[in-house]
């Protein structure tokens, strides 16, 4: 009853305005042109009566409500690599993802020197012979064994999970950089990362487990070969177990920090025609040494 009364009161409203603006309207103008202006006053009216009723919303609102706003795309990773615009140094720019390349500052690897000598725990190896599967990144060479192996360290049982080849060695010992490197990634049950690296050089005789590995060499990059095996995955072990520790990263994107390193002190002996293999494939896939910053390294008696 009341909203018909107040639109009553806005058409007298209206029509008084009209009579109001007629005088000042030439003479000749017709009838219809105040009926139009009359018409628009009252159809204004109308809007702003049910404008003021609760719940209404303006065009504007409803088309707003009515239109989801979509969720921002997350930006594209741009590759990484080891030459050009994807090089080391420019890692941390090509996704947000990355910072830590650039920010962290516990980045492997490092230049294991001004050791602190100490009686460390020994490492408990539990390597099974198993088969494996062989991948081309298009970065590297990666064995993913079957499960089952693992090693413990202190109170914490890191399952491995990844072999991965570096040409040349990334850590440094001294100062002195060996020609290859094997990086065997460990993941313990609540996602702990353990790296540990064995440091290969040249010598006169073959790595008989890298040359499984050799052998079964995909055709094609991002191609996986799968081998039945088994491999005796203790055989990569060096027969003297002291070894370097200390906090780092990964030496890939995303650069992830937290990462216990393990770095076997005795090289292993690998051939001329093993190097040669790497060398053909991937000449130069190792990470810059980072800044130490510090960080406490350990070493075995």
């Amino acid at each position: 009853m009341w909203q018909r009364l107040i639109l009553a009161l806005l058409c007298v409203f209206a029509t008084l305005v009209a009579a109001a603006d007629a005088p000042s309207a030439p003479a000749s103008a017709p009838a219809g042109d105040m009926r139009q202006r009359l018409a628009e006053r009252l159809t204004s009216a109308e809007g702003q009566l049910k404008l003021s009723q609760p719940g209404a919303r303006s065009p504007r609102e409803r088309t707003s409500r009515q239109a989801p706003v979509k969720p921002a795309a997350k930006p594209v990773a741009k590759p990484w690599g080891y030459t050009g615009d994807g090089a080391p140094e420019r890692w941390g720019e090509l996704s947000p993802d990355y910072r830590l390349c650039a920010i962290g500052t516990r980045q492997s690897p490092i230049d294991l020197r001004d050791t602190l000598k100490v009686d460390q725990e020994p490492i408990e190896f539990d390597y099974r012979p198993s088969g494996f599967s062989v991948l081309d990144t298009g970065q590297t060479l990666l064995v993913t064994p079957e499960a089952g192996s693992s090693i413990r360290v202190g109170q914490r049982r890191y399952e491995l999970r990844a072999i991965e080849a570096r040409m040349p060695a990334e850590m440094r010992v001294n100062g002195q950089r060996y020609d290859m490197a094997l990086h065997l990634l460990h993941r313990d049950t609540e996602g702990r990362l353990a790296m540990l690296a064995l440091l290969l050089q040249r010598g006169e005789q073959d790595q008989p487990v890298l040359q499984r590995f050799w052998n079964h060499l995909p055709l094609e990059k991002h191609q996986t070969v799968a081998v039945p095996g088994p491999v005796d995955f203790a055989a990569l072990l060096p027969t003297e177990r002291g070894y370097f520790s200390f906090m780092g990263s990964l030496t890939t994107p995303p650069c992830t920090e937290g990462v216990l390193w393990l770095v076997m002190r005795q090289p292993l002996s690998v051939s001329s025609q093993q190097l040669a293999v790497m060398q053909r494939l991937y000449p130069m896939n190792a990470r810059p040494v980072q800044p130490a910053s510090g960080r406490l390294i350990k070493e075995s008696f």
